[in-house]
């Protein structure tokens, strides 16, 4: 009897260290049946989203998503619609809208070339500068922070995202710090939790400072988060992980976005240079809520998302 005990002791042991090794990444946040379904950042189906918002919606719950992130469009934040209304037309598609970019204060085409890396860079800006043209003049938070946190909490959705804003020069990154206290303060009062999108320029030194770090150390923990773009990351030659490490638990929302190899343009995930199941893996170490999958200028928009989304489906199934 002992001898047997011993032996189906021993077996077990060995399985599970044949199924340790598998289990650990799925388990380093969320098990297998926990992980996040996979969100879309709106902003990647382009003109798509007020030509047709309500069938490119549709479209968008068929392949699969589950969480949306709106981004600003010609027709204002919500395309148009209150956010009550916009909320509520996601919710009877299955889906749920759990995160809003707005911006965070008037940029100068001068401010916004700035935060060109390349050729590529500039021609993408310029087209994003060429379709909003017309726009009429969206909220942002400089001027209006508590009209977007009454919004947020309207729509009901969890977080409030400042997609960008000017941080070319120390005074700017000052003004940021200052826009994003109050804007993480009105948000808390609301129930909402404010967080800030990086593009490249964070990470480039002005006047002494990397304006990542410096924004970070000078914002409370709770009332400002992160939601960290990988690809721009990573663009500026930044370890997501190493960031992750630095202020743990200050991420939970990221953009799920590649860059292709030659061009560094952003490409459908899992064509490009960044190592996703190396960040996958140290998901816990962020405090990732969500992700959201993001390709600025899809070429095929649809197709694009559909492609993304089957391969974040096998890395992370």
């Amino acid at each position: 009897m002992q001898r047997r005990k011993f032996l189906q002791q021993s077996a077990a042991a060995a399985v599970a260290g044949l199924l340790l090794p598998r289990m650990s990444r799925a388990t380093s946040l969320f098990s297998a049946t926990a992980m996040p379904p996979a969100g879309l950042q709106l902003y990647t189906l382009g003109n798509l989203m007020t030509t047709d918002t309500k069938g490119t919606l549709q479209k968008v719950a068929a392949i699969g998503y589950k969480e949306l992130e709106s981004a600003g469009s010609e027709k204002g934040n919500f395309y148009g619609y209150k956010p009550k209304e916009f909320a509520a037309m996601i919710k009877d598609m299955g889906m749920t809208w759990r995160s809003a970019h707005v911006g965070g204060a008037p940029f100068t085409m001068a401010q916004v070339m700035k935060m060109a890396k390349t050729a590529e860079d500039s021609a993408r800006i310029k087209g994003y500068m060429e379709r909003f043209k017309n726009a009429p003049k969206s909220l942002n938070l400089k001027e209006n922070y508590q009209e977007l946190a009454d919004a947020a909490a309207e729509g009901g959705i969890s977080y409030l995202v400042c997609s960008s804003i000017p941080v070319n020069t120390l005074d700017e990154i000052k003004t940021a710090v200052e826009v994003f206290s109050k804007a993480g303060e009105a948000c808390k009062k609301n129930g909402v939790q404010f967080a800030y999108h990086n593009h490249t320029t964070e990470f480039d030194e002005v006047e002494g400072h990397r304006p990542f770090d410096y924004i970070l150390s000078n914002t409370d923990k709770d009332l400002v988060k992160m939601e960290l773009d990988l690809a721009w990351a990573t663009k500026a030659n930044q370890d997501p992980v190493a960031l992750f490490k630095l202020h743990p638990g200050r991420f939970p929302l990221w953009h799920v976005k590649d860059l292709d190899k030659n061009t560094k343009a952003p490409a459908e995930v899992g064509t490009g240079i960044v190592d996703f199941k190396h960040v996958f893996d140290n998901a816990q170490e962020s405090g990732m809520k969500y992700y959201f999958v993001e390709q600025d200028q899809a070429p095929q928009p649809l197709q694009n998302i559909t492609n993304s989304y089957n391969y974040l489906q096998k890395m992370l199934g």
